[in-house]
């Protein structure tokens, strides 16, 4: 009974440290003594107790590493670059990952440093932001080269961050501002130039068709006058007493249309081809005999000074040189 009560606990504790769970996506390394024996995959797992032990366990999920480099352009500007590296153990190789590598993250981290400062001082500012998928390329190919000696397989690399100097970045942003502008610019003058274009044929189009009314109304009263000529004809009226009579009707249509008018200031001429000349002719002769009268005036109140006023006959002569009497002072 004692026996029993020793040796089940033995037992039971050599049964605990003889089975052991490798869980999904990872690998557990089984040594003997201190002595590689073998690699054991997801499951339940045996091993000897006490002989034989679990060294270590690896994932064997893709992990990510991100790394920050700082280096110089080719532009002497200071720029820190964001890499990002995933990897993962090689299955076929959780032996060269476990014992090859104490720190792989360490190792990664040196060769990103080393590619990166030899290919980015080779470009200037404005080609690393456009040939950063080239930077991630060929960290990629340095890091996959090294890494697979050591287990692990590279799966995607990526610059995710470019970040320059911080005066460098507020210059950039003062010469976007500066080309936004002069796009913003050159879309308003183009915007304008449309617009005057499109006016200037609005306009033309507007003088077209006011040019074609024009010409549609002087048709229309050619028409008319024609056919007031035909009428006046068909009552033996011959073409230029027609051609009188019409004008003269247009004329007084005028009158009166500008009569009906409140605040009309036009002068109307008379309806006659020499009635220019014949107002030209009165006026001058009105002026001409105003000038005489004044000369005349003029000599009379000489006269008068010079005598006194007391002579009725110098009175006398000066109304008969006025061509002026008694009676055609009264009649007038």
């Amino acid at each position: 009974m004692i026996f029993y009560t020793i040796m089940l606990p033995i037992i039971i504790g050599l049964l605990f440290f003889t089975f052991f769970i490798v869980k999904q996506q990872s690998a557990a390394v089984v040594e003997r003594f201190g002595k590689f024996v073998s690699v054991r995959q997801s499951g339940l797992q045996i091993k000897i107790p006490i002989i034989d032990s679990v060294a270590g366990r690896l994932s064997l999920r893709i992990q990510q590493l991100d790394v920050v480099v700082e280096t110089k352009t080719k532009d002497d500007v200071f720029v820190k670059l964001k890499v990002s590296v995933q990897f993962k153990v090689i299955k076929e190789k959780v032996y060269d990952a476990f014992y090859k590598l104490d720190n792989p993250g360490d190792q990664i981290t040196s060769f990103i440093f080393d590619v990166v400062r030899a290919e980015v001082p080779k470009l200037i500012l404005d080609d690393v932001f456009l040939k950063k998928d080239d930077i991630a390329i060929a960290v990629k190919s340095e890091l996959q080269d090294a890494m697979t000696e050591y287990g692990f397989q590279i799966i995607k690399t990526l610059v995710t961050d470019i970040d320059p100097d911080a005066q460098v970045k507020e210059s950039m942003n003062r010469i976007n501002a500066s080309e936004r502008e002069k796009v913003a610019a050159q879309f308003e003058g183009e915007a304008q130039k449309i617009l005057i274009v499109e006016k200037a044929k609005a306009e033309a189009e507007s003088k077209r068709l006011q040019g074609q009314g024009i010409a549609d109304q002087r048709r229309e009263i050619a028409r008319g006058l024609e056919d007031s000529v035909k009428v006046l004809n068909g009552v033996d009226i011959n073409s230029q007493e027609a051609s009188a009579l019409i004008v003269v009707t247009q004329h007084y249509d005028t009158l009166q249309s500008v009569g009906s008018a409140s605040n009309s200031n036009l002068i109307l001429m008379p309806n006659s081809p020499q009635a220019g000349s014949e107002m030209l002719n009165n006026m001058v002769a009105s002026f001409t005999a105003s000038n005489q009268i004044g000369e005349e005036m003029k000599k009379a109140k000489k006269q008068k000074e010079s005598q006194g006023g007391k002579s009725p006959s110098k009175s006398g002569e000066l109304d008969k040189g006025l061509g002026l009497d008694k009676e055609g002072a009264q009649t007038n």
